[in-house]
């Protein structure tokens, strides 16, 4: 069939929505380079929310209702063209190439279209017609796909969020597990590093007790064989002044006065001998009878500790109360006021102290018995 060439009118709409798509098209592609570089960066920051993927649905939204915008103007051009009077045509006689016929009249079309003489004049205008209801429609189901979120440029992310939520999830689970290995072999080192400061403290006080014990066993021990010796040497001494007496045939014997007693004198009957024994059995029990005097004089002085105090695994227990080191407290003193101080230290018989000056103090637990300093928490 002859192929009648189309009308400048037809050429106008065909090019305004071949425009319109091309505007579509380089839309779209914008649409889907900023999708592409979109989701490049949620992947390289993983640290995107849902907030970011609704913010990014609200402009996928926004660039449709755009689209929709430039369609409807590309419609309103299209009537407005529709509405201007035609030009004037001008009268020719032309040969047709599809009928080979010679046609005088009016040609409103160029020869790129079909020939006007077969009255086909509506052919471009319903196609033009038909492209913009065909993209008019495939916009509509795109925004129904967004608001419905079953569009994939807000599937794709949604799926790229989520499975970076999930190995973030997996990735803190295992930090949690490791952190918690960590700190109970941190604890279990501690415990292990009291108890061997509590045994090493053990056998050292052993040690010191028992060497002290030893001294006075060796001590001990040397006293009683210097007075043995020296009890020996008496009575040899004793035994030898006796025998030359007796066996002494050139010495007369002496014979005995009775003492004069003018006064109230005390006279002693016993021999060297038996006042040595004497004397070692009143030091003996001297000797026991210490003990006894030192557990008296230990539960006078406990009598006398007015104040509960002692110092525990580095900690100071005054009074029901528990201090620590660094730990700020009062430290109140007789006949003087009270003053601040920070805990820089604790041994098993004192107490440092910094005051708030900088200058450092050392208080004795025996001090905080007797009631000369009291301590206070803040």
């Amino acid at each position: 069939m002859p192929v009648r060439p189309l009308s400048k009118e037809a050429e106008e709409m065909e090019g305004e929505a071949e425009s319109g798509a091309e505007l579509n098209g380089e839309g779209e592609e914008s649409e889907e380079e900023q999708s592409g570089s979109q989701s490049e960066t949620e992947e390289e920051s993983s640290e995107m929310d849902e907030q970011d993927c609704e913010q990014r649905r609200i402009e996928c939204l926004d660039e449709m209702s755009d689209l929709e915008k430039q369609f409807s103007e590309l419609k309103e051009k299209q009537e407005n063209t529709r509405n201007t009077p035609e030009k004037s045509h001008r009268r020719e006689t032309d040969t047709c190439s599809e009928c080979g016929k010679s046609h005088t009249g009016v040609k409103p079309y160029c020869q790129c279209h079909p020939c006007a003489c077969k009255g086909n004049t509506a052919v471009p205008k319903k196609q033009g017609w038909r492209l913009f209801k065909e993209r008019l429609s495939q916009v509509k189901a795109k925004l129904e796909e967004v608001a419905t979120g079953k569009a994939t440029e807000y599937i794709d992310p949604l799926a790229v969020l989520q499975n970076n939520m999930k190995i973030r999830i997996e990735v803190a689970g295992i930090y949690r597990g490791f952190c918690m290995e960590v700190i109970k072999n941190r604890n279990d080192c501690e415990l292990q590093g009291a108890k061997q400061h509590l045994e090493s403290e053990k056998l050292l006080l052993f040690d010191k007790m028992q060497s002290e014990l030893l001294e006075r066993i060796q001590r001990l021990e040397e006293d009683r064989q210097s007075i043995d010796i020296s009890s020996e040497w008496w009575d040899d001494e004793l035994r030898s002044k006796r025998n030359r007496r007796k066996w002494d045939p050139f010495r007369p014997e002496k014979k005995k006065r009775a003492p004069l007693v003018a006064g109230p004198y005390i006279v002693y009957m016993l021999r060297d001998l038996d006042i040595l024994e004497d004397w070692t059995a009143i030091k003996k029990a001297k000797a026991a009878v210490s003990p006894q005097k030192r557990k008296s004089d230990v539960v006078l002085k406990a009598e006398k500790q007015q104040y509960s105090a002692r110092c525990e695994d580095g900690r100071l227990y005054y009074e029901g109360e528990c201090f620590w080191k660094g730990q700020s407290i009062v430290v109140e003193i007789k006949d003087e006021a009270p003053c601040h101080a920070v805990i820089t230290a604790i041994s098993t018989g004192e107490v440092w102290l910094r005051r708030d000056d900088g200058s450092k103090t050392k208080l004795y637990v025996s001090q905080l018995q007797k009631g000369k300093y009291a301590v206070k928490s803040i």
